[in-house]
C-alpha cells in the first residue's frame, strides 16, 4: 500500500506541477489540527513529509493559527509546540487575529498565486479550498500522511485553459514579465483603451503652393509620322456651263 500511495502522489505533484507551476521547495501551510493530529499518530512531519513529497519542503504557519491555539489551552499544547517549529508567513491579520481557516483561505485568494499546500483536518476549511483552482491537499489517515487528488474546480480550470477559454498561470506570469522587460505597464494598456482626443494637426504643405495663372492651352502636335490632311475644292458645272459652289473633299 506504500508504494501505491507513493505512485498517487508523485502523479498529483506532477498535475500541479505541469499545470500551475509548482516548484520545490514546496510551500506547506499547517493548522493546529493537522499538528495534532501528527501528535497523537506519532507522525514526524519533517522527516516524512520530503520523503513523501519527493522533495524539498519549506514548512509554514501564519500567526492566526498560533494565536488560535494559545486560545484553546493546555490540550493543544503539544501542537502548539510542534507549530512553533515552522516559519511565520505575515498574514493581513496582524494586529486583529482570526480562525486559522479564514486566515489560510485569505493567504490563498482566488488563484493560490505562491503556490501554497495545505495541511488540515478541518473540513470546514477544506472545503472552502477545494473551491480553488490550483491548491494540493494533505491531511492524516489511519497514521499515514495523504496527498488528496486534484478537485473537481481545478480539474475544470485546466480543461479550461486547454480549450483556450483561461490563461494559465504559467502565461499569466511570461506576459507579466514580457511587458515589464518591454517596459509596459498596466496604466499604459489603460490608456490604450481610452479615446485619445485629436490634436490640431499642420495644414497640408501642397494645399499651401501658389496656383499656376490659367492661360491658353497649347495645340496639340501632330505626331511625326502622321501627315497632314489636305482638303481640296471641286467646282461642279451646271447645265449651262456655269460653275456652281465648290465641293468640299478629303484627299
Amino acid at each position: 500500500m506504500g508504494i501505491k500511495r507513493q505512485k498517487q502522489a508523485k502523479k498529483t505533484i506532477s498535475f500541479y506541477k505541469y499545470n500551475f507551476s509548482f516548484r520545490e521547495p514546496f510551500q506547506i501551510l499547517f493548522d493546529g489540527t493537522f499538528c495534532q493530529a501528527a501528535l497523537k499518530n506519532k507522525i514526524q512531519i519533517k522527516e516524512q513529509m520530503p520523503k513523501y513529497l519527493m522533495g524539498e519542503v519549506q514548512l509554514c504557519t501564519t500567526n492566526c493559527a498560533l494565536k488560535e491555539l494559545e486560545t484553546l489551552g493546555k490540550e493543544l499544547y503539544g501542537a502548539k509546540i510542534i507549530l512553533q517549529r515552522f516559519q511565520v508567513r505575515r498574514c493581513p491579520h496582524f494586529k486583529d487575529p482570526v480562525p486559522a481557516s479564514e486566515c489560510l483561505l485569505s493567504m490563498l485568494g482566488q488563484t493560490n498565486p505562491h503556490h501554497y499546500f495545505v495541511a488540515t483536518q478541518d473540513h470546514t476549511l477544506t472545503a472552502g479550498l477545494k473551491k480553488i483552482p490550483g491548491v494540493p491537499l494533505l491531511y492524516i489517515i489511519l497514521n499515514t500522511m495523504v496527498l488528496d487528488k486534484p478537485c473537481q474546480t481545478s480539474l475544470d480550470h485546466v480543461k479550461a485553459v486547454q480549450l483556450g477559454e483561461l490563461v494559465s498561470p504559467a502565461q499569466q506570469q511570461s506576459i507579466c514579465s514580457l511587458k515589464e522587460e518591454q517596459g509596459i505597464s498596466q496604466k499604459d494598456g489603460e490608456r490604450r483603451g481610452k479615446k485619445r482626443k485629436r490634436k490640431r494637426s499642420n495644414p497640408n504643405p501642397l494645399s499651401c503652393l501658389k496656383k499656376r495663372k490659367g492661360g491658353p492651352t497649347p495645340p496639340k502636335k501632330t505626331e511625326q509620322g502622321e501627315k497632314r490632311k489636305r482638303i481640296r475644292r471641286k467646282k461642279r458645272r451646271t447645265e449651262g456651263g456655269d460653275m456652281s459652289a465648290p465641293a468640299v473633299t478629303n484627299t
